[in-house]
């Protein structure tokens, strides 16, 4: 006879089950209240990991995607790694449905975390809104460009890099690669964050050759494979000879790309083990310098609600926010050259991408000529369009 197989559930889901069919922390008629069982390599009962402080990341994705989620998993890791004093609880493909917000109330009711890195971008708004109204002792930070100062909550912080300038260079490794002008960008979803890489990647490209375009391909969310294999597919059967991407996690992209024997450049994380040939560099996130220094601030005592750490945490590749990743076999010394020379005026701010004269895809002017956005401009954070030379359209 075959017995049914048992399931197993995590520490923190029989919790929510005995929060949820009993009074959580009722006195029993011992006099002690009742506490889950330790386990889970989490803290139990809300105890912040003895004197340690507990600190939650959430994941949308799973934490070895070759991208978004991998980038910030090892960010965690390092915070974990090199700041005593850190506890680390995590969870992971958790979708930007009220399924975050039970994941939030769990590690702060449950783990006693008092800071949270709720990293998807669809998490904002209203699940970390709400939860930090009800919780204003936990610190809430989110990897985007959406707080704003005096309509969000206090214990609310924002922050994201300007990895756009990693995504120029790479398109200047792009464009010395292609020999039929044309490249090819998977997209999720229209949104400031994701414009801005497609048209720096385009800006990059342009100061090799001007008359280069990038075809745009938006899938509609951040992980649909069969959409980003078949969009890839299309790209190479239409002549376009390096392709990139941003998605959640790029592993479809790149392996498509390789078996269509087409140049790719990469993104969120170093994807190079799964294109040998035709990887040429990537747009990485440098997460773990970041973490490693807002834990210290955190074990220190520094508060968002107290002002000791800035509302919003912006910087590029001179704040070590974003990197470009190593050369494959296939980048020429020419393209070295120059991505070296740009990288080095972008250090020095020397460079600045988005300068007049600028036009968007229909021809209307974004900047005239003698101005430009420097990274810090709120209207990058804003952005709406694709520029000249971007074949594509911006929908919503």
């Amino acid at each position: 006879m075959t017995y049914p197989r048992r399931p197993r559930f995590s520490r923190r889901q029989v919790v929510r089950g005995l929060m949820a069919t009993t009074a959580f922390g009722m006195v029993t008629k011992f006099g002690t209240a009742c506490s889950p069982a330790p386990g889970d390599g989490a803290s139990a009962g809300g105890d912040g990991g003895g004197d340690n402080l507990v600190v939650g990341f959430i994941y949308v994705g799973p934490k070895d995607d070759f991208g978004y989620n991998q980038a910030h998993a090892l960010g965690a890791a390092a915070m974990a790694a090199n700041v005593p004093g850190i506890t680390l609880v995590e969870e992971a493909s958790v979708p930007e449905t009220s399924s975050v917000a039970e994941a939030m109330r769990s590690m702060i009711e449950i783990d006693g975390a008092k800071v949270l890195f709720p990293t998807s971008f669809g998490y904002f708004d209203p699940y970390i809104l709400d939860l930090a109204s009800e919780f204003p002792e936990v610190q809430f930070f989110h990897a985007g460009g959406m707080y704003q100062e005096g309509v969000h909550p206090d214990n609310v912080g924002s922050y994201f890099g300007y990895i756009d300038e990693a995504q120029y260079l790479a398109g200047i490794v792009a464009a010395h690669a292609s020999k039929s002008g044309r490249l090819g960008f998977i997209a999720a979803k229209p949104i400031p964050q994701v414009l801005r890489n497609i048209n720096s990647y385009t800006l990059g490209a342009k100061t090799v050759n001007p008359d280069i375009t990038t075809q745009v391909i938006f899938t509609g969310d951040w992980a649909l494979p069969v959409k980003e294999a078949e969009a890839t597919n299309s790209m190479a059967d239409q002549g376009i000879d390096v392709v990139t991407c941003h998605v959640d996690s790029p592993k479809v992209v790149i392996e498509t790309a390789e078996k269509r024997g087409i140049y790719c450049t990469g993104y969120h994380a170093d994807q190079s083990p799964l294109a040998p040939n035709g990887y040429l560099t990537g747009a990485e996130w440098d997460w773990s310098s970041i973490y490693t220094s807002l834990g210290e601030q955190f074990v220190e005592g520094k508060t968002l609600m107290n002002g000791d750490i800035e509302h919003i945490l912006r910087g590029g590749l001179a704040g070590k926010f974003c990197k470009l990743s190593p050369f494959g076999p296939a980048v020429s010394e020419e393209a070295k050259a120059a991505v070296a020379s740009a990288q080095d005026q972008l250090l020095k701010e020397e460079l600045i991408i988005y300068q007049g004269e600028l036009k968007d895809n229909t021809g209307k002017v974004l900047l005239p000529e003698g101005s430009a956005y420097e990274q810090t401009n709120v209207e990058l954070e804003q952005m709406d369009y694709l520029i000249e030379g971007v074949q594509g359209k911006v929908e919503g």
